[in-house]
């Protein structure tokens, strides 16, 4: 029998809490709705607004791994849905997880969490902006983290202030608070951050996709700026053989990295960062810290 879990007094079904997810490890998706639960705060203060994207990987992921913005079949009522309109579908929705029902309720589906830059109720009002630095083998995440110190000057020369987090697979993400402006504005001005990047640092950065620019180098990805694109959450578990998580880092644990396993950090590394360090990303959900484009 699916045993009933009460959560703010919703009846949530939790299934298959003993299924090994994660075989590096052995981490079992009761693992995963624990890890969740305990770093609910964080996470909800990141995505409450937006509307999710979900990549799930039920049988882990080595199994079958798909991408969904409806939201899934036999979603509760309770849980709530906003209009993403969206050029092949005027009527779309999708979930917006605001609460800790909602959140034990998709983490039940075994996602990774994905938002767009904009929040519920202002589609393609951007008021974020993301970088992701993907780095091309032999490249790791130390070059990424050479490419986000040189992104981080040349932000805050417009005055703008960068936040840093591990990809939770090989790269890095950095993120912008914005006063909000039109996604295509933002999409526009990460392009010449990008472009600009490659041209100061010509032996480390492209900003171009095709993989035969990018061995040794970083992608500097721009694209995820676009209205209807998509960036992993904060701390999201990510579907790899071991159970990486989307981990807000400072800029001194930027700075100080010199292998690549200096920046991987695990489920059960974060509650004692958040502990430790409180949301090091919290700056991006306080409206006060946003800065304007130039």
């Amino acid at each position: 029998m699916t045993p009933i879990t009460m959560v703010e007094g919703r009846r949530i079904a939790l299934s298959n809490l003993d299924k090994v997810l994660y075989p590096g490890t052995g981490f079992t998706k009761g693992e995963v709705l624990h890890y969740y639960a305990t770093v609910a705060d964080a996470l909800l203060a990141h995505i409450k607004d937006r509307p999710l994207s979900f990549l799930r990987y039920p049988d882990g992921p080595d199994g079958q791994l798909f991408f969904t913005k409806n939201p899934p079949p036999g979603t509760p009522v309770w849980v709530k849905t906003t209009p993403v309109p969206r050029s092949e579908d005027e009527r779309a929705e999708q979930v917006v997880v605001s609460d800790l029902a909602s959140l034990m309720w998709a983490a039940n589906l075994v996602v990774e969490f994905h938002t767009p830059q904009w929040r519920a109720g202002a589609p393609a009002v951007a008021d974020r902006l993301v970088l992701d630095l993907d780095p091309g083998p032999p490249a790791t995440v130390v070059e990424c983290c050479a490419a986000a110190l040189w992104l981080r000057e040349r932000l805050a020369a417009d005055g703008l202030t960068a936040y840093a987090k591990t990809s939770g697979s090989k790269g890095l993400h950095l993120a912008v608070a914005l006063e909000p402006v039109p996604s295509a504005r933002a999409s526009a001005y990460a392009k010449a951050l990008a472009q600009e990047a490659e041209a100061a640092l010509p032996d480390l950065v492209v900003h171009r996709m095709a993989k035969a620019l990018r061995p040794g180098k970083v992608f500097v990805d721009h694209s995820q700026n676009a209205a209807a694109k998509t960036t992993a959450a904060p701390y999201t578990l990510r579907a790899r053989r071991l159970p990486t998580v989307s981990a807000p880092v400072s800029w001194a644990e930027v700075e100080a990295c010199r292998d690549p396993h200096d920046l991987v950090f695990l489920a059960d590394d974060i509650p004692p960062r958040l502990a430790r360090d409180g949301d090091l990303l919290a700056p991006l959900t306080d409206p006060g810290r946003a800065g304007s484009l130039p």
